[in-house]
Formats: structure tokens, sequence, C-alpha cells
């Protein structure tokens, strides 16, 4: 059986990496640095001595890498970004563990690129703010020790959506707004004009997972998503439908998130990691967001 240290073990993508983990009958270690009962404290940012500690005890095959800042002040950005990526590969190349690292970018990353044009691993990143100025900073310090020293790849994640979305996406604070009970006011969000690449996170999931587990050196940097370019405006609608709220969003002139207002669109081009993992995307649109509504709690 092999057995894998997932870091960030209790954020988003996180969670459901180590669900999918469980249900293929890996070992997972979680940490995080705020551990479930169970897990480990583990904090990238504190230093690469307790990293290496942690990583010599456990002995993983595969050290996953789910943890990340997505919003903050810069110092904050950068501690969570840029140092904790540099404490973990300081560690990971200081043991004599031969375990391979999974680290999970974004695609912040790739910043505005052109429309109509899927981008791939091979586009020049132009991140849009300092999220994603950091987040790129994380993927270079990986693909330095990936092209010498390290079993390494990064995955470059699109915007996963399902259940569990937390309320800074789109798809989490509508869900959360329409679950409100007891008000029929309108939705106020940002503008609604810009695509996306909108990537179901079991599905992001079950890439991890696999990259982890795969037998050969992958490439340095390999893109997840769907490969579709959906606009925010048809998704609004397509959540309306699953949902059969009759409440009404309105789109309002302020900015969107800081982490992308500036790109208009994004397609992932997903060609390579279907080529070198045989993985492509499973769930549907419609899917995930009838998933997100059915878990989601009414906050009253």
């Amino acid at each position: 059986m092999s057995r894998v240290l997932l870091i960030g073990a209790t954020g988003f993508v996180g969670r459901h990496v180590q669900a999918r983990a469980a249900a293929a009958e890996v070992e997972v270690v979680a940490a995080a640095r705020s551990p479930e009962p169970g897990g480990r404290w583990l904090d990238l940012a504190a230093g690469s001595a307790a990293v290496a500690e942690t990583i010599a005890d456990i002995a993983p095959d595969a050290v996953i890498n789910c943890a990340g800042v997505t919003s903050g002040t810069p110092a904050e950005l950068v501690r969570g970004n840029v140092v904790a990526v540099a404490n973990l590969v300081t560690a990971l190349t200081a043991t004599s563990i031969p375990a391979r690292l999974v680290h999970v970018g974004s695609a912040a990353e790739y910043g505005e690129v052109e429309y109509g044009t899927p981008v791939s691993e091979s586009a020049q990143p132009r991140p849009y703010g300092l999220y994603g100025v950091t987040k790129l900073a994380g993927t270079e310090l990986v693909r330095s020790v990936a092209e010498t020293s390290l079993d390494a790849v990064v995955l470059r994640v699109f915007n996963p959506i399902g259940p569990g979305s937390p309320g800074s996406t789109l798809a989490g604070r509508l869900v959360h707004e329409l679950r409100r009970t007891g008000t029929d006011e309108d939705v106020r969000v940002g503008p609604l004009t810009a695509s996306r690449d909108l990537v179901d996170v079991r599905d992001v999931a079950d890439a991890v997972l696999t990259a982890a587990l795969a037998p050969a050196r992958l490439p340095a940097v390999l893109n997840v998503g769907s490969g579709r370019a959906t606009r925010l405006r048809d998704l609004t609608a397509l959540l309306l439908r699953v949902t059969g709220s009759r409440r009404q969003v309105l789109e309002a002139a302020a900015p969107g998130s800081e982490r992308s207002s500036g790109v208009a669109w994004q397609q992932a081009d997903i060609g390579a990691i279907g080529r070198v993992l045989g993985w492509k995307p499973a769930t549907d649109l419609t899917t995930s967001l009838r998933d997100l509504w059915a878990e989601t709690v009414c906050p009253g």
C-alpha cells in the first residue's frame, strides 16, 4: 500500500483528495495548520527543519501539498505561497526519503491569455495580482528542483467547483445566499462577463492522486481543468435552474475578485495530462452545482 503525506488536508481540495485516497485504499497521513482529530499539525511556513522531521518520521511515497493562501496581506500571501513552498522543497531535498512531490498550483499563474485559445503549460505566465504572483513563485521553486534533484510535479488547477466550494468563490457565495431563508432579496455580485474553466473538485482530487501514484517521472507542470470555458453569467443561470430559486442575481459595476478580475477568459488545454496520466474530467457542471447545493447546510 502506498503512503501519502497530505498537507492542507482540511482545505477545499485537500478534503476531497483525502476522501478519494481513502476510497482507493491509499494510506494517508493528513497534516494541516488546524488539523482534524487524528491529523498532524504542520505549518510549512514555520521552518524547514520541522517539515523535514515530519517527512522523515512518516517516510511517505508521495507528498501532496494542497496548502496555500488565497487572500490576505502581501506578507501573508508570500508566507503561505512562497516561504511555505521553499521550506517544503528544502526539507524534501535534505532527507533521504525518495518521495514524489505533487504541488497544487493555480491557473491564476497564467493571468490574461489570448481570448479563444486554450492555455497550455508552455504559455508564458503573466499573473494578475499578488495571489497569482506568489503562486507562480511557488511553482518556480518546485520547477527548479524538479529539473535537478527532486521528483516533483506542479498541477495547475483552474477553477475547482463542487461540494464544499468556499464563500470566496462565486458558486460558493451564491449557494450560501440562495440558501438563506426568510428573504426574497436580490443577490448582488460583481460583473459576470468573464469566462472561466470550471472543473469539479472531485475530478481535481483524482488528478492529484493519480499524479502522486504514477510510476514514472512526470513533466514539471500539468494543467488540470475541464477543457471548457464557461461564462460566469451562464454559471449563475444554471445554478438558479438547478436550485429552482426565483431570486434575482444582479451584477454590480464594482470589480470582482482581486485574484482574477483582470482576466476576461481562460480555458485549459488538458491534452498533456491526458497523454501522460490518462486523466480527463468526468463530472459535468450541472452535477457539480447540484451536489454543491445538496450538501450546503442552510445558514438560516
